[in-house]
């Protein structure tokens, strides 16, 4: 079940708490430009100097966002869009794959989305973020708990995936997961030195961006019905290279570790739809975060990428 002591995990996103010798990894499939399965819109991106990391000031200090640095990435090509559900379908039907979640029997759910007919299914709340729940048989194809499926949601991002799933996916696609070098020089769009993909303003002309959390974090929502989750992988408008949603929706596993102290945790990039000033401005381009390979969550997803210079 997961770890809903809150002993070592974020509140952006709470970890499963102990190593996994469970995942699967699909047959390795190419590792340069050649694409295979997955049909998503890929971007093929120069590379060059950028630089990254937090201008303003604005990061939590253990995220280390800083300093800004000029780095440099080769060219590469990296999807429009997290992985949908549909094409995370279409992966299982072809291998049979079963992802961590299902493996474990568990998951966590934000407690605003659980499924009413669910509450039996509750393992527990984590101690230093009570809004998130484990619950028995949440998953991919169950993001709710039992009784949720994916009816009207095939277009909206793959979640319940831990960084193990991400890499299995990747493998069967001849991809790999984008370095979080590529990921930030990607996620900006090319502009240098901004809060977001467009600029600094956080909705600008009062025009809304990027998919967070409006009202009262975790108790109160501001959209008409209440929580909405995920949008579609491709809603609102892309960034100047054609990327959607890299800040915003779903946080997104990178292949780096989080940091030589932190080896047992994978770097989590782009935010998602429960960030809020409030208590997590982590939809900047600049942020960044962290969870154990094994972990999964109602808020968290991948997208592909493909080297076109070995790493």
């Amino acid at each position: 079940m997961p770890d809903t002591s809150g002993g070592g995990a974020s509140c952006c996103a709470p970890a499963r708490g102990e190593a996994s010798s469970l995942f699967q990894l699909a047959a390795p499939g190419p590792r340069r430009g050649e694409r295979r399965a997955h049909d998503a819109a890929a971007i093929t991106l120069p590379g060059g100097e950028f630089r990254r990391g937090d201008a303003f000031g604005e990061g939590y200090p253990d995220d280390a966002e800083g300093p800004v640095r000029t780095v440099t990435v080769a060219p590469f090509r990296i999807d429009a869009t997290a992985v949908s559900n549909a094409r995370f379908a279409d992966f299982v039907r072809e291998t049979g794959y079963r992802t961590e979640a299902e493996q474990y029997g568990s998951s966590f759910v934000f407690h605003l989305l659980l499924n009413p007919g669910a509450r039996d299914a509750v393992l527990g709340a984590v101690a230093a973020a009570p809004w998130w729940l484990g619950v028995e048989d949440a998953s991919w194809s169950a993001p709710e708990g039992p009784g949720s499926d994916l009816e009207g949601r095939s277009d909206h991002p793959v979640v319940h995936v831990s960084y193990h799933d991400a890499l299995a996916y990747c493998s069967w696609a001849g991809a790999l997961l984008p370095t979080e070098n590529e990921w930030e020089y990607a996620a900006r769009g090319g502009l240098e030195g901004c809060r977001y993909p467009w600029g600094d303003e956080f909705a600008p002309g009062g025009r809304e961006r990027m998919n967070t959390w409006q009202g009262e974090f975790p108790r109160v929502s501001g959209r008409p019905g209440g929580a909405t989750g995920t949008v579609p992988v491709d809603a609102y408008e892309p960034n100047g290279f054609g990327l959607h949603n890299t800040s915003g929706n779903v946080w997104e596993w990178c292949a780096d570790l989080f940091s030589e102290e932190d080896a047992d945790q994978r770097v989590i990039r782009g935010g998602s739809y429960l960030c809020h000033a409030s208590y997590c401005n982590r939809y900047r381009v600049a942020a960044r975060s962290k969870n154990t390979p094994d972990s999964s969550t109602g808020h968290g997803g991948f997208r592909c990428a493909w080297d076109l210079q070995e790493r």
